[in-house]
């Protein structure tokens, strides 16, 4: 007899374990089927800050026309920046439409080493510096991605400063270009960007990015050192791992000399590669990006050589950046 009760109570336990089972794997076939839209949440009148840091390696050199035999062949570059972007306008129902947003280099400074001196070069310090208190307008479109950029024209004249100010902006770009009909977790697409101040036509940033899984915005050691409390570290974000590499598009025998090169009777060759990747924290409430890494290695042999006179510039470098963006607690948040 005691036997067929522990026989019973087996059989009792099985059958409550089977049950059990199967609302936890409806729960996690649910999970892993939920398609999610980003569509970012902008509010007309509203202030988002961004802090941004960088660091690039440059080991390389240029040949110029005019020897210059103490040129530099290896230099770094770190730069600091806190954008504040106020938001001009944005459609009530997020997704259905642009958002105009102004950019404000509240804080901007950059640090350069180099194994050579050029005076005739301007200080990247003083470079960087120009930058604090400008500002820029840009459109996000209804698909995410980064158009109609207006800069002022102290901005447009120093084209190092030009091209920094516009850096940070790819990261918002990618945050924002997801495939229209969502994503759900394990998923992977295809996009591109535009290599931006590229000399040779046609080059892009060609990447594949995957939703890895949600997980917390914010890492746990910065909430227990911050006053933002249990409502940091419950808001959570999805995770985009992104891998790209750079290549041009079209035929690789065509022509590499941009428009603007060529209406200045310059003639361009050459190669530029490169890949990298980027971790970008997305919101999933809000859809806006909270913290994005990114590393990359470049690799450039080109010659821009004048049509009429006949000289010439060669370039040759490799260069390893990285990145990171955070979005800056509010002060109603802190």
């Amino acid at each position: 007899m005691h036997q067929n009760r522990r026989r019973a109570s087996r059989m009792r336990f099985r059958r409550f374990a089977v049950c059990a089972c199967v609302p936890l794997m409806a729960l996690s076939l649910a999970a892993s089927g939920k398609r999610v839209q980003f569509h970012p949440q902008y509010v007309p009148g509203s202030t988002l800050r961004y802090s941004i840091e960088s660091r690039t390696t440059t080991n390389g050199t240029t040949t110029t026309p005019v020897l210059n035999p103490e040129g530099g062949t290896q230099s770094t570059l770190t730069i600091h920046l806190l954008v504040r972007l106020d938001v001009l306008s944005a459609p009530s129902d997020p997704g259905s439409g642009a958002a105009r947003l102004r950019a404000t280099y509240e804080k901007s400074s950059a640090e350069s080493e180099s194994d050579a001196f050029d005076p005739a070069q301007p200080s990247p310090s003083d470079q960087y510096a120009r930058l604090q208190g400008k500002s820029l307008e840009f459109t996000v479109a209804q698909d995410g991605h980064i158009v109609d950029v207006k800069r002022a024209d102290d901005i447009q004249s120093d084209a190092t400063a030009a091209q920094t100010s516009l850096s940070w902006l790819a990261a918002l770009s990618a945050a924002g270009g997801f495939p229209a009909g969502g994503v759900e977790i394990g998923q992977k697409w295809k996009s591109e960007r535009p290599v931006e101040g590229a000399p040779l036509r046609g080059l892009a940033w060609h990447v594949e990015s995957t939703y890895l899984r949600d997980e917390p915005c914010t890492p746990p050691a910065a909430v227990s050192g911050s006053r933002r409390g249990p409502a940091a570290a419950s808001e959570l974000c999805a995770a985009i791992l992104s891998r790209f590499e750079i290549s041009r598009t079209g035929s690789p025998h065509s022509d590499a000399t941009p428009d603007d090169y060529l209406r200045n009777g310059l003639r361009v060759s050459g190669s530029w590669t490169g890949s990298g990747e980027s971790l970008n924290y997305v919101s999933l409430a809000t859809s806006l990006l909270v913290r994005s890494t990114e590393t990359s290695d470049q690799q450039m042999d080109y010659k821009i050589t004048s049509a009429t006179a006949g000289s010439s510039i060669e370039r040759k470098a490799q260069v390893h950046s990285q990145s990171e963006i955070t979005l800056v607690p509010t002060s109603g948040s802190s």
